[in-house]
């Protein structure tokens, strides 16, 4: 069960309806594949947005140009209107920090150490000081400390801290990635797949959760493929399929689209016979990071 804590004081700049993240024109080609085909997404303060599609759709390719993991062949990333470096740690630096599709965690470090890693970007001490090991030093360490000390309460994992992450249960290992990611103190999380291999029980607390960091004042995007989950929790959804966004809105407006009830039938989509071919042709130049979902 996840612990209430009070809701972070939310800064001026995200006042309810703000957009937060700005994807305009993104495109993602590798070789002759286009996985990730002209994508326009605006994320708005306040908000949880789903990301839906079926397998090989490009979410977590489109996901991985937004936090620098891919250089976008076109497009822009805009976070708080400021176009962001294409560096993983400047955009985890500016605000943005996600989850992976597969989990990340550090195995053989304790729960409450894979959280500090999270904090190294909020942390302004340097080599020196950690070698020297003066005041500064010890007064930021006890701080980072206490700091992940809240956020593994937040998570209901604070009687854990100083267990393996390897010995976790699969479902409270989801909920430590989640944790170490809020160490950096974003602004906007990204979820991949976030209930992926989840029990009902573990999936509702999954959801309890990411309404609680929402209510914090961060801005969720999530993939999932939990239908359930992703319209019980999303504002509004996005659908992506052959790397192209075909419908966005409500519950009800992505249910009732025709495009989406045909792309998950398996039919092939009118017009897309080239990104058909283009995905089942063998790709010139691929990425041996690429997450299954690509």
């Amino acid at each position: 069960m996840t612990t209430s804590t009070v809701p972070a004081q939310r800064p001026a700049d995200q006042a309810p309806g703000t957009p937060i993240l700005e994807a305009t024109g993104v495109i993602m080609r590798f070789g002759g594949l286009t996985a990730v085909n002209n994508v326009d997404l605006t994320v708005n303060s306040g908000e949880i947005v789903g990301l839906i599609g079926p397998n090989g759709a490009g979410k977590t390719t489109f996901f991985n140009c937004l936090t620098g993991l891919y250089v976008p062949t076109e497009g822009t990333v805009r976070y708080k209107g400021t176009v962001l470096p294409p560096k993983p740690h400047l955009v985890t630096q500016a605000g943005i920090a996600r989850t992976f599709q597969n989990i990340r965690l550090f195995a053989n470090m304790t729960v409450l150490e894979n959280v500090l890693v999270g904090r190294h970007t909020r942390t302004k001490e340097g080599l020196f000081s950690a070698i020297l090991r003066g005041p500064g030093y010890r007064r930021a360490e006890a701080e980072s400390r206490e700091r992940a000390m809240e956020l593994l309460a937040f998570c209901g994992l604070d009687h854990k801290a100083e267990h393996l992450a390897r010995n976790l249960p699969y479902g409270e290992q989801r909920k430590l990635e989640i944790a170490r990611a809020l160490a950096s103190d974003p602004g906007l999380l990204l979820l991949d797949e976030p209930t992926a291999g989840m029990n009902p029980q573990e999936t509702r607390a999954a959801e309890e959760l990411v309404f609680a960091i929402r209510d914090k004042g961060i801005a969720i995007l999530v993939i999932e493929h939990d239908m359930r989950f992703i319209f019980n929790l999303c504002d509004r959804t996005a659908v992506l399929v052959q790397g192209q966004k075909i419908v966005e809105g409500d519950r009800e407006t992505v249910q009732n689209d025709e495009r989406v009830i045909t792309a998950y039938l398996g039919a092939p989509l009118e017009g897309a016979t080239e990104a058909a071919a283009a995905t089942e042709a063998p790709a010139a130049s691929t990425d041996p990071s690429t997450e299954d979902d690509q």
